[in-house]
């Protein structure tokens, strides 16, 4: 389901290494080139453009793009060009720092990756940070935030479709039981929610909406202003229905008074290649009107033509 257009012919890594490197000498950076490269190739391209460039040049890539580029263009570059396990081991950092700390973010990688991926992150923050995504999580949390982001970061769910639905009712009525209670941080919601398999919660969660009347958000609703409740509910989006989750996070950080650039390119560069296809088509339902127009609205210049070429409007 991405959306990333990727030419049929794909020059060679070292011809885009090339193109790259005369990107940035002259007078001026040529951003268009950078754009119709980086922005056109998928990860396994991109890496090994980084592996050309870094062998012909004698330096990264990345640090080529960062003495190069600016501001949100080069924010969305950079995470673009990076491997999609560093650079969600890069948000997750960045996400236990005090200045830009993120529960949502925390909350965000952990549940819409896969099992797989989120191995992958917890590997490449070892080896990027030299200590573990888990001890970070669980240093810099605390309270009902860390009993839930905790489990969630450390999670290796079932990845196959099998359901057992007598299992399904059984969890379904705990969750309600404990609702009802407004027991919301109880530990069996937060052991159902961290780490039964998606298949499996989704059908918990259509039992609980069938049995009881109500979809369980609705019922997690009690307390509007209350942030655990908040994050919690995005949580179980994201295990369900992570399109219309990030389709949220892009309205809000394109209505906002003032774009929410950090969100609008998190959301971009980390699910170009995966769900964009979904994510636009749920923009469109609920704003009646393009996700392409909503952010050619919102930015300009180089950043709006590498998000633009990202969600697969830009030409090859």
């Amino acid at each position: 389901m991405a959306t990333l257009k990727v030419p049929a012919h794909v020059p060679a890594p070292s011809e885009d290494a090339e193109q790259l490197r005369k990107a940035f000498e002259g007078w001026g950076t040529n951003e268009q080139l950078i754009i119709d490269i980086l922005a056109h190739r998928n990860a396994a391209q991109r890496n090994l453009i980084r592996i050309s460039y870094g062998e012909a040049y004698g330096e990264d890539l990345l640090k080529s793009l960062d003495k190069e580029l600016s501001s949100d263009f080069e924010r969305a570059v950079l995470l673009f060009t990076l491997d999609p396990a560093e650079r969600d081991a890069s948000l997750a950092n960045e996400a236990t720092k005090r200045f830009t700390s993120s529960n949502w973010v925390l909350m965000e990688i952990a549940c819409t990756r896969s099992s797989y991926e989120l191995f992958n992150v917890r590997k490449a923050y070892h080896a990027r940070y030299k200590k573990s995504l888990e001890e970070d999580v669980a240093h810099h949390t605390t309270g009902d935030y860390r009993k839930l982001l905790f489990p969630l970061v450390s999670a290796f769910r079932y990845e196959g479709e099998e359901v057992n639905m007598t299992l399904a009712k059984s969890e379904a009525k705990i969750l309600r039981d404990k609702i009802s209670d407004k027991h919301y941080n109880d530990e069996e919601v937060i052991r159902i929610l961290t780490t039964r398999s998606k298949a499996q919660l989704n059908a918990t969660l259509n039992h609980y909406n069938t049995a009881f009347g109500n979809a369980i958000n609705k019922d997690l609703k009690a307390d509007p202003s209350d942030e655990f409740l908040k994050l919690l509910r995005a949580a179980i989006k994201c295990l369900t229905v992570p399109e219309k989750y990030f389709e949220k996070v892009l309205r809000q950080a394109i209505n906002k008074l003032g774009t929410d650039e950090l969100a609008l390119t998190r959301v971009v560069t980390t699910r170009a290649e995966v769900d964009m296809v979904r994510i636009k088509e749920e923009y469109q339902r609920r704003n009646s009107v393009t996700l392409e127009k909503a952010i050619a609205g919102d930015t300009s210049g180089d950043y709006e033509r590498m998000l633009l070429a990202l969600i697969g409007y830009g030409d090859v």
